[in-house]
């Protein structure tokens, strides 16, 4: 997956810069715009759609000059009861309330909805986000899943094939039945790509409703011994090289 940088100044949105860059998110980028405190070329701007080249423009938020920040990935075991959102309009605890704030603006790979818990990718790199997430890649995410009854192996098959929920296609790429009763069942579920509330959504269609959902591998990077709320860092180099599979 790894590219060489281009040194030629690329063209894009200043909004979508200071996204890419991992300064903050859009949303946050273009009220600072609005609000008059970015400047290209030591002009003010307020249009979020202002084109810019970068890196040949200068560009400056509060009169500092903004540069390429450093890259940065974390593991982070996203614990039940948080959203993976930077802020909510209903006051809910976020990931990133948990997280500390010299770490930089970073941004989840792909999403847990908040009774999920697991790994979940954290980075500023944009580039690399879009990687891990593009369906043609079909980077696996693997999940333990606990489900009400007895989930037999035609309805595993059932979920490999996939349903149709509202329009889309669900479907898992492997389940694996650890433990199956009357009462409940224990799976190992590996899907290719990360639809809203897939798994939930596939295993109610399938007549079973999810009590437990955690992810524990995400590509080749694994959870393996983080406790719920911590996080570890991977220096980029490492992660580019272990996607590269060199």
């Amino acid at each position: 997956m790894a590219q060489k940088a281009s040194v030629s100044s690329k063209r894009l949105t200043v909004d979508r810069l200071l996204s890419k860059l991992g300064i903050a998110s859009r949303g946050t980028s273009q009220e600072w715009i609005r609000a008059g405190r970015v400047s290209i070329n030591g002009r003010v701007v307020r249009d979020p759609a202002t084109w810019v080249l970068w890196p040949k423009d200068a560009v400056s938020i509060d009169d500092q000059p903004i540069h390429d920040s450093a890259k940065r990935f974390l593991l982070f075991h996203k614990p039940k009861g948080v959203i993976t959102t930077h802020s909510d309009e209903k006051g809910r605890k976020t990931i990133f309330d948990l997280l500390p704030s010299d770490l930089g603006y970073l941004h989840a790979v792909g999403r847990l909805d908040q009774a999920t818990s697991g790994l979940l990718l954290l980075t500023n790199d944009s580039a690399l986000s879009s990687f891990l997430t593009d369906p043609t890649y079909k980077v696996m995410r693997t999940y333990l899943v606990s489900v009400r009854g007895d989930f037999t192996e035609a309805q595993a098959t059932e979920a490999v094939v996939g349903v149709v929920d509202g329009g889309e296609r669900l479907q898992c790429h492997s389940v694996k039945i650890q433990k199956s009763s009357g009462r409940e069942s224990h799976l190992e579920v590996v899907l290719i790509q990360g639809k809203n509330r897939e798994i939930r959504r596939l295993f109610k269609a399938l007549g079973h409703e999810v009590t437990r959902l955690r992810r524990i591998q995400y590509g080749p990077f694994k959870l393996e011994d983080l406790s719920p709320g911590t996080w570890r860092e991977i220096p980029i180099e490492d992660v580019r090289k272990t996607l590269s599979g060199g």
